[in-house]
């Protein structure tokens, strides 16, 4: 155990008891002859005494050498015991949001009853949603990308460094055959395309790597697109000299939150690689200048960049914010087997978490959402990308976004279907900088967010009944009954 958790744990154990005592710093000093700012900077976790004083202060406060040295704390601070002795606060890296593991521990150090209290309120909310650590290190990582407004120019200029290094033209679609030339040629890796297949409990899985010899293991079911982010993935940790990484796409598990940051920068890297920022720009603004909204125009851009709608609508939550000044998004991916329901499989919000979000558990998310009418609408088209566009009105707020979203089968798993949610929402500097805005031909909705909290009365798209928000009315209504009586008989 790290050595200013033990002593913080010493600090906190010897304040409880002493406040169970009902002894003061001053007094306490006095029954050990030790100073009262050594008791207080012990108290902190900022000291820890040597034995001899470690006697003194058992006799003083009535206790033995063993309880007061011991790593256990009792049930009120049994909490905190377990977050310091879980390494939760090493595996994430607190600097990336200007946090100092020493602010914390002094908080705690404060108030550990209240913190202890909090710790425990976050402990009960984890197992109500059925939180886990995976889940924990994702929200982690993506109030990284939210603070950052999801743009880390180290890695735009390390991508440009690599394509300008390899001689790889960004004025063309990026080639999977370029770039697995460079990963054998200069990288040493050897490339499988028939063991995958050789298992049914890996279908789902488009590559893994095997660090010790090099071996990148593909699967036969990957398109070109894919095969070229999975390329671009494994040039970044190599490029980027990242080594603590996970080795399995889509990942299967992760260990610490170092892995699944560096598998975010390897996804940057290899958007940034594909769709060059600069190129980007200029197409995005040549597109937001028609009166219009043109969804073939939309389609251009995309492929010319990716045959990947995800990749293209990932990038873009880079540059709206850096380049358009546009930093109110939210990004959404729908998966959808007819017949099954609606399941976001992930989100993304810039600059904060506006509606809507999905992290309510068994909730129907608004069928009126553009991205679920486009997962809807394609299994019964011939369309092999499926793009519209929406301008949503939340029920509940006075926000109205720009939504655009493409729907595709999925490249994976038979039988399902996909799609992607871009929301931009609609302010002055939206509507300066987007001139098909203003478009009639843009279908309007109003929407909600789940059926179960939706007050859209006449709503035909309905999947389930306002439970939640009819519970509410009716405590509402309660309360207000009980002010009237409160205010008669005052």
């Amino acid at each position: 155990m790290e050595e200013d958790y033990i002593r913080l744990i010493f600090g906190l154990k010897m304040k409880q008891i002493r406040t169970e005592r009902n002894l003061s710093l001053f007094g306490l000093a006095k029954a050990t002859g030790l100073s009262k700012s050594y008791l207080n900077e012990i108290e902190k976790g900022k000291k820890y005494p040597k034995r001899d004083k470690i006697i003194a202060l058992a006799e003083a406060l009535e206790t033995s050498y063993d309880q007061l040295v011991s790593l256990k704390l009792d049930k009120n601070l049994a909490p905190i015991g377990e977050i310091l002795q879980s390494r939760l606060l090493k595996e994430i890296p607190l600097e990336l949001f200007g946090i100092r593991e020493s602010d914390l521990i002094d908080i705690i150090a404060e108030a550990p009853v209240k913190v202890n209290a909090f710790i425990s309120t976050l402990i009960e909310i984890s197992k109500h949603y059925n939180l886990s650590k995976e889940s924990f290190y994702l929200a982690a990582l993506r109030s990284y990308q939210e603070a950052n407004n999801n743009y880390f120019e180290e890695i735009e200029v390390a991508a440009e460094k690599f394509c300008k290094a390899y001689s790889i033209d960004q004025n063309k679609k990026v080639s999977a055959q370029d770039l697995e030339e460079i990963l054998i040629e200069e990288y040493g890796y050897t490339i499988n395309n028939d063991e995958l297949s050789q298992h049914e409990e890996l279908t789902n899985l488009r590559s893994v790597f095997i660090p010790n010899s090099k071996t990148l293991l593909i699967s036969k079911q990957t398109d070109q697109s894919q095969r070229t982010f999975i390329y671009a993935k494994e040039i970044a940790y190599n490029f980027l000299n990242i080594t603590d990484r996970l080795y399995t796409f889509s990942w299967i598990k992760f260990d610490t939150f170092d892995q699944v940051l560096n598998n975010f920068y390897a996804s940057y890297f290899a958007g940034a690689m594909i769709i060059p920022r600069k190129i980007l720009v200029e197409e995005l603004k040549a597109f937001f200048d028609k009166k219009q909204f043109d969804s073939e125009e939309l389609r251009r851009i995309i492929n010319r960049f990716t045959d990947s709608p995800e990749t293209f609508y990932q990038r873009l939550t880079n540059v709206l914010p850096k380049d358009f000044n546009l930093k109110n998004l939210f990004f959404l991916r729908f998966r959808h087997k007819p017949g099954r329901g609606f399941q976001m499989t992930k989100e993304l919000h810039i600059t904060s978490s506006q509606e809507p979000h999905g992290n309510e558990n068994n909730l129907h998310y608004c069928r009126r959402w553009v991205a679920i009418k486009t997962l809807s609408e394609i299994p019964e088209t011939q369309s092999k990308h499926l793009i519209e566009a929406q301008i949503s009105s939340y029920v509940d707020s006075n926000h109205q976004y720009l939504v655009l979203s493409s729907a595709t089968k999925d490249p994976i798993r038979g039988g399902f279907y996909r799609s992607i949610a871009l929301g931009i929402l609609i302010s002055n500097q939206a509507q300066n900088r987007i001139s098909f805005l203003g478009d009639p031909g843009i279908p309007s909705k109003l929407v909600g967010v789940n059926c179960e909290k939706c007050a859209i009365a006449d709503c035909q798209e309905r999947a389930a009944a306002p439970t939640l928000l009819e519970r509410e009315q009716r405590f509402a209504k309660t309360d207000q009954v009980v002010l009237e009586l409160m205010n008669k008989f005052k």
